[in-house]
């Protein structure tokens, strides 16, 4: 299922002009579309605020811990996350892979994820290829959680055995970005936790997203990172800075989290350019994050009230920035439904008044994918919905006269 997944979204993101520096919207040359990309919350523009800290930021050699605007960034970051330190890095896949390295150092260790988890599915295996670590994958509940007594069932049998590898650390993922951007409840998070201590496992938060899980449960970040060894924060997703992430823990953890970035090549010397506008990115983050998430929830409620046979959203599974559309039936795909939303038409513009290229993004065989952020307005959400609309009824009348909907880029209208 993981292979036809990746498959699918290779030939879309192909077809869509991936790696040709931008995405362009299908449709007569003389319309002028306003393109809402939906896409991920890793496609944002730096904003005005953050691109004059850039220019203006002190920097030094960060590798020599030299650079003040990195080591005020990891102080934040640190009391943000309530750990005793962070490091930067250059991103949350190396925070994580970092993570791994560092509590798994023993030959034959293994660590425990969840199947659809980012650690295990898109982050190349590093955790096998670069750390040598076995992965214990378990099934993700709908809400992103593990089935509390098969993890214990599998601690205990490895345990048990001396032929199993040795579980060492527990990865979570929060919020959690296949289950639709669900918050891990908190009481779960300390009964892992209390799981992990019975056992001498630690536990670390693939927490690239965590501010938005904090901001919907209306705590602190630190509340929830109380419960983990170490936590990564991504800073080019949601908090909208052009790159870079933490790694946060113990100060002997973060000693030993240094080492491990410079053997990836993580060091980035004069790197207070970026700090400065991830250091932005934490200004307000509850204001700005709460409006994506109300956007979200508008587009979600939105679409459930025109009651469309083509599509569907389960409203209990919006928390957060992330909302996952169901597609009927297997006409259109949902890469041929991402085709159409993205062309623009001089019917569109008749019927609508405006002229919208959206992008979304296949999920799966079944799920598009659409993920909110601050370069997304109300008026941008209002459009999307419009626009799915007539989509979706676009594609019904063909149905129903028994014809395919086939994508613009093959014929269709």
């Amino acid at each position: 299922m993981l292979a036809a997944r990746s498959a699918l979204r290779r030939r879309w993101l192909y077809a869509a002009g991936a790696g040709t520096g931008s995405v362009q919207p299908r449709g007569p040359p003389r319309l002028s579309p306003h393109v809402v990309d939906l896409r991920s919350d890793t496609v944002t523009q730096p904003c005005p605020a953050m691109r004059r800290a850039m220019a203006r930021a002190a920097v030094g050699d960060d590798d020599y811990r030299e650079d003040p605007t990195v080591n005020e960034l990891q102080r934040v970051a640190a009391g943000t996350l309530g750990m005793e330190e962070a490091l930067f890095v250059p991103t949350a896949t190396m925070a994580n892979l970092i993570a791994v390295m560092c509590h798994c150092q023993r030959r034959g260790a293994q660590v425990i994820l969840g199947r659809d988890s980012h650690l295990h599915v898109y982050e190349h295996g590093g955790v096998a290829q670069v750390a040598g670590v076995h992965s214990q994958a378990l099934p993700d509940l709908p809400d992103g959680t593990f089935d509390l007594e098969l993890l214990e069932l599998t601690i205990r049998e490895a345990h048990g055995s001396r032929y199993h590898p040795r579980p060492e650390l527990v990865c979570l993922e929060n919020t959690h970005s296949s289950a639709g951007g669900r918050a891990l409840p908190l009481a779960y998070l300390q009964q892992v936790r209390g799981l992990a201590d019975r056992y001498g496992l630690q536990v670390h938060m693939d927490g690239a997203r965590l501010m938005n899980a904090a901001v919907a449960q209306n705590v602190e970040p630190a509340r929830i990172t109380q419960h983990c060894d170490s936590v990564s924060l991504c800073f080019s997703k949601g908090l909208g800075a052009p790159a870079g992430a933490v790694l946060a823990g113990r100060r002997d953890f973060v000693a030993e989290a240094w080492r491990m970035r410079k053997l990836l090549g993580g060091g980035m010397r004069q790197a207070g350019v970026l700090a400065a506008a991830a250091l932005v990115g934490l200004e307000h983050v509850g204001v700005k994050l709460r409006r994506d998430h109300d956007n979200a929830w508008r587009f979600a409620e939105g679409i459930q009230e025109l009651n469309l046979p083509l599509c569907s959203v389960n409203l209990m599974a919006v928390e957060t920035n992330i909302v996952m559309v169901n597609i009927s039936g297997g006409c259109p795909s949902p890469a041929e439904l991402c085709e159409h939303l993205r062309a623009v038409s001089e019917e569109e513009l008749a019927k609508t008044g405006h002229a919208v290229s959206v992008l979304l993004f296949p999920w799966s065989a079944h799920t598009v994918r659409a993920v909110w952020h601050c370069d997304v307005s109300a008026r941008d959400t209002e459009l999307t919905k419009k626009k799915l609309e007539f989509v979706a009824r676009k594609c019904q009348e063909k149905l129903t006269l028994g014809l395919r909907p086939t994508p613009p880029s093959v014929g269709g209208a």
